[in-house]
């Protein structure tokens, strides 16, 4: 029995995600054990306030580095301790880190992730893979979505065609045709959860619009989704990735102060308009890229709104069936996390973790750097 652990943290800034995975044959696994483990307010706040505005010291950067590094190590020896696995047991830790700054359409690209891996393999014990973007970028590709290889290895079917849908912070597609030898297309496509949290945050002060039910209780206005679906993110071509680097709580007010409707709009209109905004953009481009899309299967914190989900099938229609990942056999919550397991495992037996269709890579890489430590030895 081989075990893997996926340690994941997204747009969101929720928290560590942290998953056990166990890979039997090729294509199979099963989640062990799995916990969120959410970030302390001080730490959140910090991290929100450098992601947003983009500067900071160089002290206070190497002091976040390895702030998450702690808490991702403390995250993963609970969970262990929890349930009972020695760490010996474990393969290696597929860190993904904290996002700080996605930027692969600079004239030199890159994506910087923090969550210092040197300090995960040395507390835990065991061998750390992390930088996994890099590679990718470096290889002329976005750096982003990983998670479509891991996608494609586990959920791939010959009897119909299937879209994966992730929403965190920001929401991506991965389309899986049933078409022998077809190659994923995947791409972000815009906002998920991050504007709806923060107008939530800024108007009632909640940290998230708990099933969709503010939402639910105002009108989308369609001058207003007009106004924000103006950006020219929406229609760039795939692929493409994005993050809190553009659509922020700061994108929002400027558009907000842009568009003439929202002097006679409630705040709770205002979210309706923002979890519209979140389904079309998806939906537009799951009709522009994979039209003959059977299925799509939801994943990530925007799988717990309902309101959303209900915009989603109605923009799909009654053809195409809408559930969550868990009727393909994986929580919603944990599918960043395990694929992060998966790419460890992809790593230390030096096979691909990309998928060039998805990211725009000149070729697939093996990603991600290898921490040992001591006592792995």
């Amino acid at each position: 029995m081989t075990l893997f652990i996926g340690v994941m943290s997204g747009t969101s800034l929720d928290g560590i995600d942290v998953a056990v995975v166990e890979f039997a044959t090729e294509g199979q696994f099963r989640l062990q054990a799995a916990q969120t483990f959410p970030y302390d307010s001080e730490l959140r706040a910090s991290l929100l306030r450098l992601i947003e505005n983009q500067q900071c010291s160089l002290t206070e950067l190497g002091q976040l580095d390895m702030a998450i590094g702690e808490a991702s190590a403390d995250a993963i020896l609970h969970l262990l301790t929890q349930q009972n696995i020695a760490p010996n047991r474990i393969k290696a830790i597929g860190s993904h880190g904290q996002t700080i700054c996605h930027a692969p359409d600079l004239e030199l690209p890159f994506s910087l992730q923090i969550g210092n891996p040197s300090l995960i393999a040395e507390r835990t014990g065991i061998t750390t893979v992390s930088d996994f973007r890099e590679r990718d970028m470096v290889a002329g590709g976005q750096g982003a979505p990983l998670v479509p290889a891991f996608h494609q290895s586990l959920f791939s079917s010959d009897a119909e065609n299937r879209v994966i849908l992730n929403i965190g912070g920001i929401s991506n597609i991965t389309v899986l045709s049933k078409e022998e030898n077809s190659q994923p297309v995947a791409f972000d496509t815009g906002p998920g959860n991050v504007l709806m949290d923060a107008w939530i945050q800024r108007s009632l002060g909640a940290p998230y619009d708990d099933s969709g039910k503010w939402a639910a209780e105002g009108q989308y206005n369609e001058q207003l989704l007009t106004c924000l679906m103006e950006d020219a993110y929406f229609s760039r071509p795939a692929p493409k990735s994005t993050g809190r680097e553009l659509f922020n709580a700061q994108w929002l007010s400027k558009l907000l102060d842009k568009c003439q409707a929202i002097t006679t709009l409630s705040a709770e209109d205002i979210q309706a308009t923002l979890a519209r905004l979140t389904a079309v953009s998806i939906v537009d481009d799951i009709m522009r890229y994979a039209p003959e899309t059977q299925a799509v299967y939801v994943c990530g914190g925007g799988a717990h709104n309902l309101h959303l989900l209900n915009q989603l099938s109605e923009l799909l229609g009654p053809d195409i069936r809408l559930a969550t990942t868990e009727a393909i056999g994986l929580s919603p919550d944990w599918m960043e996390a395990c694929a992060f397991a998966w790419l460890a495992q992809q790593t230390i037996l030096q096979r691909p973790g990309n998928l060039p269709s998805a990211t725009g890579a000149r070729k697939a890489c093996i990603l991600g750097g290898i921490y040992a430590s001591s006592k792995a030895s």
